[in-house]
């Protein structure tokens, strides 16, 4: 049976920057994960409809520690390949993201098998991000990256200028010395479209294809396209410049397209990825963060790619390859944490190499230990799922016994410490009673909290309570119930709308997407545990 049909988004979700790489009748797309841990996210698939997540690669402190990288730092924009008989994987760790530097440092990674285990890194260079590796047809190899100008604003006031982008850096890469050699040349400045980033190179009937994201990661975003006989340059733009560009056609489910790859399958035809966003409808706020998309292409008489159904606008809608039909399991929408030996690829937590510091699975339950508030930048204990679809419930159970105000533990709706909303389960210091309160924050950049309840709820001193959120559109309800009860609703109705890249800060300086978790903080330093019994997360496409 052959797949007739895909549908955008392939990868549902907070699922940015794709960079696929075929390997036989295998698919592979890499995606950011930023600062959620562990690092890269990779999916799998054998016919580009049906998807699967694969275990995170980067998994343990020698690879990645991101304790202290602010929000929307961390992994950017991995590059996925394959050659000589291994996978080649290169990230970005960024530590800064405000004002006029980026601090961005880029590694290799390297592996026989995708699901690893892959090898310490090599660092390459710290010029920039969006880092890629060629593989030329001569064996040599050659990384390119974008070169951030922090003097772009020399006698200049506007800081989100496009010469903040410097161009595309291309430097030979050395296998044996497991280093970068050779001569620096920057190939390619880009189109008047600007802000030009994630660059891939690619080779085709003796041309070299320079594939550039521009326009930045917002609604002006494209995938630029340009070519040259030489490796070196200079390089000459594609006839409409932009492979995929939605630009003022609001009309459009697909928005912000840009930042992809595109792929040859055995038969010769081709699939380009690309990021994008759905926002919704009658509003500018994609809660789900920037996602993966894949359209289908056709080379020209040219020898320029193009959308096969013409224009720049990709498709919700797109004829699958002739492949055979290959689903996967479905997967659990309910975790039980009772002998469960290894959290699931689809639970992360943020930033920390350690993990036993915030969470075990005690053979009952998940454990998660109080550390530093929620939206620390150090130690967080929040393990959480993606929301995939504007229609999202999260349910969860636990037990907990706070001595102080400064120790909660709760369910969550969470982009990042400046957006989030809150119900969690803590000490009333009126009564010294265990009660239940909300905690909101749409402030950025001082994250101050509201509290759209002002009065907590007793709850009995023992026993366990359960959580549930239901977000419809660009509404959340949070609801409880106690041993034995009903679920009752807490707290008036909040906007889950800012919970988005747009809702609080803007599409330009947040990358992520809203997640829904536990979570459990004690600010006190005793590390209280709180006991989850099970996580439960439903996303009703619609």
């Amino acid at each position: 049976m052959t797949a007739k049909t895909i549908w955008n988004p392939i990868l549902r979700g907070f699922n940015p920057d794709p960079s696929i790489c075929r390997v036989g009748e295998d698919f592979y797309i890499a995606t950011s994960t930023f600062e959620w841990y562990p690092g890269v996210q990779i999916s799998h698939s054998k016919d580009l409809v049906n998807w699967r997540t694969l275990p995170q690669p980067l998994n343990r402190a020698s690879q990645l520690d991101m304790r202290g990288n602010p929000d929307s730092c961390g992994i950017w924009a991995p590059a996925l390949s394959y050659a000589d008989g291994k996978f080649w994987l290169i990230y970005t760790d960024v530590k800064r993201l405000d004002g006029n530097f980026k601090d961005a440092h880029n590694y290799l990674v390297t592996a026989e098998n995708i699901e690893g285990p892959w090898s310490d890194p090599i660092y390459l260079n710290s010029s920039g991000f969006d880092p890629s590796l060629f593989h030329d047809a001569d064996g040599r190899k050659y990384l390119v990256n974008v070169v951030w100008n922090h003097l772009a604003t020399m006698g200049n006031a506007n800081t989100r200028g496009a010469s903040f982008f410097g161009g595309i850096l291309l430097q030979e890469y050395s296998v044996e010395e497991e280093r970068l050699v050779g001569e620096i040349t920057n190939i390619f400045v880009g189109s008047d479209l600007g802000l030009t980033e994630a660059p891939h190179l690619m080779q085709r009937n003796g041309y070299y294809f320079l594939i550039t994201a521009e326009g930045g990661t917002g609604y002006e975003h494209a995938v630029t396209y340009a070519r040259s006989k030489e490796l070196l340059g200079p390089y000459e733009l594609h006839p409409k410049k932009h492979l995929v560009h939605v630009r003022d056609n609001d009309a459009s489910p697909l928005q912000r397209t840009g930042h992809g790859q595109y792929v040859e399958l055995e038969d010769g035809s081709v699939y380009h990825t690309f990021l994008t966003t759905r926002p919704l409808p009658g509003m500018r706020r994609s809660q789900m963060g920037r996602e993966t998309g894949i359209a289908k292409c056709v080379w020209g008489a040219d020898d320029w790619l193009y959308l096969d159904a013409g224009g720049t606008v990709p498709n919700l809608e797109q004829p699958a390859p002739e492949l055979p039909e290959h689903p996967w399991p479905a997967l659990p929408g309910r975790f039980e944490f009772a002998g469960m030996q290894a959290l699931p690829p689809q639970l992360q937590w943020l930033r920390s190499p350690e993990p036993a510091r915030l969470f075990e699975l005690t053979g009952d339950a998940l454990r998660l230990y109080g550390r530093e508030s929620i939206g620390s930048w150090f130690e967080q204990a929040l393990v959480a799922a993606r929301q995939t679809e504007w229609e999202c419930t999260a349910e969860t159970e636990v037990q907990f016994a706070p001595d102080s105000y400064q120790q909660m533990a709760g369910l969550t709706a969470y982009y990042n410490r400046t957006q989030f909303h809150y119900l969690a389960l803590t000490m009333d210091p009126a009564t010294g009673g265990r009660a239940l309160t909300i905690l909101s924050c749409l402030d950025w950049p001082e994250g101050r909290l509201t509290y759209p309840r002002s009065e907590m709820v007793a709850v009995p001193d023992a026993g366990a309570v359960r959580m549930r959120l239901e977000i419809n559109r660009a509404e959340l309800q949070f609801f409880y119930a106690l041993e034995g009860g009903d679920w009752q609703a807490i707290g008036p109705v909040l906007d889950a709308s800012r919970l988005s890249d747009e809702g609080v800060r803007g599409e330009h300086s947040n990358f992520t997407g809203c997640f829904v978790g536990m979570c459990a903080q004690d600010m006190t330093g005793r590390a209280q545990a709180a006991d989850f019994a099970y996580f439960e997360v439903t996303n009703r496409e619609g």
